[in-house]
């Protein structure tokens, strides 16, 4: 907390440590590590909101159970500063921290093969050239359909032949690639937007398939 500037701290009632472990409701594999809590108010200004955050540090214990390279520190600061800019956003009425959970709790569904809506990714961090992350996660549009197609990943680029069952929208997890990411690589093959688009949104093939080096 000493790290934290005081401007951030605007209306945060307190942060406090909790002994209880916090099982994702819907998801047994998944804990939730901290809370943001909006409280009480009188007022219906943005400026008085006040909220309360919470970490839990029975989820904090079973995660690093599981992990032996299990970064107290880190995750505890990545996890108070993400829910302080719950409460910052909250105060200047920006919803972005809000889209992005939504996306999180997508990836999860997409992972479970369950149902989801195909565009999630858009609301996870947006990074150059097209390239979406959602936590370890990276989604890279690609417009089009069957045949090869290329794209570029940590300096290195790649082709992969999109096999003839896949139409769009799909995601294609990518293997073989030199440096992977903690996650996924997914290209995600999209089609010129339609107007039956708006109307409906199927829940994409999902598809492993494996990439070939281009010097």
């Amino acid at each position: 907390m000493d790290e934290v500037p005081d401007e951030f701290l605007n209306g945060v009632a307190e942060v406090v440590v909790s002994p209880r472990t916090v099982v994702h409701p819907e998801r047994n594999e998944v804990f939730t590590l901290g809370e943001c809590i909006p409280l009480p108010t009188t007022s219906d200004g943005p400026e008085a909101i006040q909220s309360r955050v919470v970490l839990y540090h029975g989820s904090f214990a079973v995660l690093a159970r599981d992990q032996e390279d299990f970064d107290w520190h880190r995750e505890a600061w990545e996890t108070l500063t993400h829910e302080l800019r719950h409460h910052v956003e909250w105060r200047a009425q920006e919803p972005a921290l809000e889209s992005f959970d939504e996306a999180v709790e997508a990836n999860f569904a997409r992972l479970a093969g369950e149902p989801f809506e195909p565009f999630f990714y858009r609301d996870g961090e947006r990074l150059a050239g097209g390239v979406f992350r959602v936590e370890d996660d990276y989604f890279i549009e690609i417009e089009g359909s069957h045949g090869t197609v290329r794209f570029p990943w940590a300096g290195v680029r790649y082709r992969v032949d999109v096999p003839v069952e896949v139409f769009p929208p799909a995601f294609l997890s990518v293997q073989g690639l030199e440096d992977p990411p903690a996650g996924e690589v997914i290209l995600v093959l999209v089609r010129p937007p339609k107007l039956v688009d708006l109307l409906k949104f199927p829940t994409p093939d999902q598809h492993e398939v494996w990439a070939s080096v281009e010097r």
